[in-house]
């Protein structure tokens, strides 16, 4: 135990534990007064009560019971000569713990960070405000008196120090020290609360209640003081890892990150989504997979900000920071936060705060305490592809390596990077740490293959009305503006040059925004030459020209081998820091002109354009596309100098056959995509072949003039699954449907595709099911291209027993009630017999449907579409059970009535009125007419009604029809007349009779039809046969019917 000798303690400082002599000061650290960064307490008269000091950012203030003990209000004195009177309702007493709480705001003072430490060792050295700060150590805790103005309590584990006989006058009551912080000397956290009005083993000053989070209000504001008021070294805790962490988020991400700019970036509530689920999940990894341009910094930023402000920790890491011989994620993270702490210990007040400095903010350390608060530390990484290629070339340890680590320490990791990256770098972590979607992806599907992640894509239409609104883009532009990257460079460049008259318009596409982007910041790089050279007007513009040929060739020099960035050496070549050559002008500062601007940023050891979209369209204008062809797919291994092309690097390429097609025409275009198409057919393994085709594809501005390679391609892939050979998943459904075609076209090209369907069972996304989705997303668009299948017959190899015809028909039926008004229009469009039998179908099943198709073809001007209306509407009268669908049937009929020029559907339109009873009695007769004359259009079936109220009327013309020659059938009826009208007039009888009351009658009509023609017997019979669970009056007629049937036969 340490010796309570005070006389080692006479002049008020320690030895200091960093190991400088008691006299020698820390450097050129200033020795402040405790004033400096406490409160000072007084009574309402002026008197001296004690100090203060705040331990939140609201103004709560943390002191000793005894200086607020029996007062009607405080003066408080804050740093800065502020000052506040508060009264006794400002004041929380804890006598019980011999401290208070006072809540005064305004005073501006910075909060001290509290330890969470509960046992400190004897020795420990401490800081005390005793007239100044002076040092002390802890002796050991003890149990000490505290005597309030009311009660006296017994206070446990007190603090007793060791203090010099100059700071001991303070310690005694009224000295002033009261209600002081003790800090620890090492951490600069506070330890305890001074006393001067305890008591222990009769010695009176010298004691310091512990700060421990009691139940109550003194928990709650230790939790926001370990939330928010940063504590490093042993003290460490989770405000100084938020501190940590922002402070790399603010250093290494993109400018911004945690305050938003003038142009707030659009909230994407799926991305969003899916961040929050992964935050609350128990998945590990989350892929923020997107091409270049698509938002995936942006959206890594504001993930950091939202988490900033929910007190979340997150650590920004950029590809470019790692390094070959990194074993894990960690290494890099260590890096960061070794750059983020110099920065904190920079910009720290050295006072009061201790000598340990910040002492270990490694990754491990912050990841432990981050996920004992419940917040999880987030590893941000941007950009890997950009990682050095001798760690790409052992990307499996790494990302074992960095998966076992993230078991250990809790931590979470999200990665933003394009899909080449993905889908060999998902694959090799274990499958149960990937954050699989919820729902969709925000940019649709992953392709087959790639592993679990978030697509992300352009802006949905919502969103980028929103994102024009707030870049001041004008509506009426193209599909490109929902690109996030054009967006934001299009308000760019009209923003600079909105007074010009060659200013882009909102109708410019993504080559002529990069273009004029690129003029641009060309344009400003020159302007900041040329200050320092007084170059004005024409010299000016001259030394654009020259700044762009310079970024050309920093383009042109960043296809060589690597991750597409220049190395020192290439970059200082072509921008040089000092003064440069005649043929650039002689102008001094290319290098800082181009990073200031912002046109090239560092990247690890080198430099690259700041947009990877720009990088890969710039490189695409130089590469020489036939060779790379050659070298990448027709020519053997993906190399140009033996040293493999990273699968990344496919943006230039892409970006080479673009500007082909925008050079050239389409027809070169289509030539290598043909090409590509016939690799893929000699080796379906081919990457380089299928990818580049998709990426192309999916890029033209139109994918109709190269119709022809998408049919071949389709072709292609229906053979491959007959030849069981595998299919690119680059080629599975998502990108059939993404392409910019007609939807006729497009529609064409599934109709063939789902002829490469697996069987039901099989596992991976089904152009079937692909077409569905469409038409459910657009019914009235896609109808009348699906309508087109019922011409495929072809049998489906998946399901031989249906054809692409059969199950567009399903679709149709089992989608009706989607766009019910347009599939009847379509039908009606269509000749085919699937059309014919669909519309029977929903006749019976939806004759709303089709009683308000009835209405409106009743009144077409074309005749076939008023034929259709008698032939259907026949169909649908007897289940119109509804008023209004009946009401439909009778103004149809009656418009169908007066037109002379339609008198061959008259029938039918007297055949719909006698089946409504309201309007029966007043056609009854003319349909008799047209029934008994064999019209067609007037089934025996219509009639069954009028049996049972004008019973002589429709068996008289029964028998007048059954004395015509061709009573048996209707041989000259109309092509629009379907079989099922039943216009057979024995079968008619049959029917009329189980239906209605004089049976008798009926029979013998009946009987009278098979006798004059025996061979239509079964006809009848047949209808008794088929009819389901007759009721007892239903057998009561038809077993006598049939019996005479029988009895009249031969």
């Amino acid at each position: 135990m340490m010796s309570r000798d005070p006389s080692r303690h006479e002049r008020g400082t320690l030895h200091d534990p960093a190991g400088r002599s008691p006299g020698e000061a820390p450097g050129t650290r200033r020795e402040s007064c405790p004033t400096d960064v406490l409160v000072r307490v007084r009574d309402l008269g002026g008197r001296p009560r004690g100090l203060a000091f705040p331990a939140d950012h609201r103004g709560t203030l943390i002191t000793g019971h005894e200086t607020v003990d029996g007062l009607p209000g405080l003066v408080l004195h804050a740093p800065g000569d502020r000052h506040r009177v508060v009264g006794a309702d400002a004041v929380t007493p804890l006598p019980e713990l011999g401290l208070a709480l006072v809540h005064a705001e305004g005073l501006g003072a910075e909060p001290l960070p509290v330890t969470a430490r509960d046992r400190f060792d004897s020795g420990t050295y401490v800081r005390i405000a005793a007239g100044c700060w002076r040092e002390a150590r802890v002796l050991g805790a003890t149990t000490a008196t505290y005597t309030a103005a009311e009660h006296c309590h017994t206070l446990d584990d007190v603090l007793e120090l060791a203090v010099g006989t100059t700071g001991r006058d303070a310690l005694r009551t009224g000295g002033g020290a009261a209600g002081g912080p003790v800090l620890d000397a090492a951490t600069g956290a506070v330890l305890g609360v001074l006393g001067t009005a305890f008591r222990a083993g009769g010695r009176e000053g010298g004691f310091a209640v512990p700060l421990r989070p009691a139940p109550g209000p003194l928990a709650a504001l230790l939790a926001e003081n370990a939330a928010t008021v940063p504590a490093y070294g042993t003290d460490l805790n989770l405000a100084g890892v938020l501190e940590l962490t922002a402070t790399s988020v603010g250093q290494d991400g993109p400018s911004g990150a945690l305050v938003p700019g003038d142009v707030v970036p659009v909230e994407r509530p799926a991305v969003t989504a899916e961040f929050t689920a992964f935050e609350h999940g128990r998945a590990a990894v989350l892929g923020l997979v997107g091409p270049p341009g698509s938002g995936r910094t942006t959206e890594l930023a504001a993930l950091a900000a939202r988490r900033h402000r929910a007190g979340a920790p997150t650590l920004w890491l950029r590809g470019a920071d790692l390094r070959e011989d990194d074993l894990s994620v960690a290494d890099a993270a260590r890096r960061a936060l070794d750059r983020a702490a110099r920065i904190v210990a920079a910009s720290r007040a050295r006072i009061p705060a201790g000598s340990e400095g910040l002492g270990d903010t490694g990754p491990d350390r912050l990841a432990g305490l981050a996920r004992g608060a419940g917040r999880p530390l987030l590893l941000l990484l941007d950009g890997p592809e950009e990682m050095p290629p001798a760690l790409a070339g052992r990307l499996a340890r790494w990302s074992d390596g960095t998966a076992r680590w993230l078991r250990r320490t809790g931590a979470r990791l999200t990665v933003g990077c394009r899909a080449e990256y993905w889908e060999e770098a998902g694959a090799f972590l274990p499958v149960e740490l990937l954050h699989r979607p919820r729902g969709g992806s925000p940019g649709g599907p992953p392709a087959e293959g790639l592993p679990a992640c978030v697509r992300l894509g352009d802006l949905t239409a919502d969103e980028a009305v929103e994102a024009r609104a707030r870049y001041g883009i004008p509506e009426g532009s193209p599909a490109d503006t929902r690109h996030p990257l054009t967006l934001r460079l299009l308000a760019e460049v009209r923003a600079a040059l909105a007074d010009a008259p060659d200013a882009p318009d909102a109708r410019a596409d993504h080559h002529e925004v990069l273009s004029a982007h690129l003029d641009l910041m060309c344009l400003r790089v020159a302007v900041r030459l040329a200050a320092g050279s007084g170059l004005r007007g024409t010299a000016v513009r001259r030394l654009a020209a020259r700044v762009s040929g310079q970024v050309h060739e920093a383009a042109r020099r960043g296809l060589g081998p690597g991750q597409g960035e220049l190395d020192r050496e290439a970059f200082e070549a072509v921008f040089p820091w000092g003064p440069a050559p005649a043929r650039l002008g002689e102008v001094t500062g290319w290098a800082h002109a181009v990073l200031a601007e912002g046109l090239l940023v560092p990247a690890g050891t080198g430099y690259r354009f700041a947009h990877e979209e720009l990088a890969d369209w710039l490189q695409g204008t130089h590469l020489d596309l036939d060779g790379a062809l050659r070298a990448l797919v027709h020519g053997g291994p993906g190399s140009t100098d033996g040293t493999p092309v990273p699968h990344h690097r496919v943006g230039p390429v892409v970006q080479a056959m673009l500007l082909l097609a925008r050079r050239h025409g389409t027809g070169p275009l289509a030539s290598r995509l043909a090409g590509l198409v016939h690799a893929l057919d000699a080796g379906t393994g081919s990457w380089w072949a299928a990818r580049l085709l998709t990426e192309t594809l999916a890029r033209v501005p139109d994918a109709t003039p190269y119709t022809g390679v998408l049919r071949l391609l389709a072709d292609r892939i229906v053979a491959w699954r007959r030849q069981r050979r595998p299919v690119p998943g680059e080629l599975g459904p998502a990108f059939w449907t993404a392409l910019p075609l007609p939807l006729e076209t497009g529609f064409e090209l599934l109709r063939g595709l789902v002829h490469a369907d697996g069987p039901p069972g099989e596992a991976g996304p089904r152009f079937l099911d692909a077409a569905s989705r469409l038409f459910g997303a657009d019914p009235a668009a896609v109808l009348p291209h699906l309508v087109r299948w019922f011409e495929d017959e072809r049998p489906l190899p998946a399901t031989p027993h249906a054809t692409a015809a059969t199950a567009a028909q399903a679709l149709l039926h089992t989608h009706r009630h989607r766009a019910p008004d347009t599939l009847t229009e379509a039908l009606a469009d269509s000749p085919h017999r699937r059309a014919r039998q669909l519309l029977g179908a929903l006749a019976e099943e939806d004759p709303s449907t089709v009683c308000r198709a009835v209405d409106r073809w009743a009144r077409d001007e074309r005749p076939a579409r008023r034929a259709a209306a008698v032939t259907y509407g026949l169909l649908a009268a007897p289940h119109a059970r509804d008023e209004a669908d009946r009401t439909l049937l009778r103004y149809a009929a009656l418009t169908l009535l007066v037109r002379t020029d339609d008198r061959a559907l008259h029938g039918g339109a007297l055949a719909l009125l006698v089946q409504d009873p309201s309007s029966r009695d007043r056609h009854l007769a003319r349909a008799l007419e047209h029934f008994a004359a064999g019209d067609p259009y007037v089934p025996p079936s219509a009639l069954a009604g009028a049996l049972t109220t004008h019973p002589e009327a429709v068996l008289d013309a029964f028998r007048a029809r059954l004395a015509r020659p061709d009573t048996g059938g209707a041989p000259d009826a109309p092509a629009g007349v379907p079989a099922h009208l039943d216009a057979t007039v024995p079968t008619g009888a049959a029917a009329a009779a189980g239906t209605s009351g004089p049976a008798p009658r009926a029979a013998a009509r009946a009987r009278t039809a098979v006798e004059r023609q025996p061979d239509r017997a079964g006809r009848p019979a047949a209808h008794g046969d088929r009819r389901p669970d007759p009721e007892p009056a239903d057998l009561d007629v038809r077993l006598p019917l049939l019996a005479g049937l029988l009895d009249a036969g031969p």
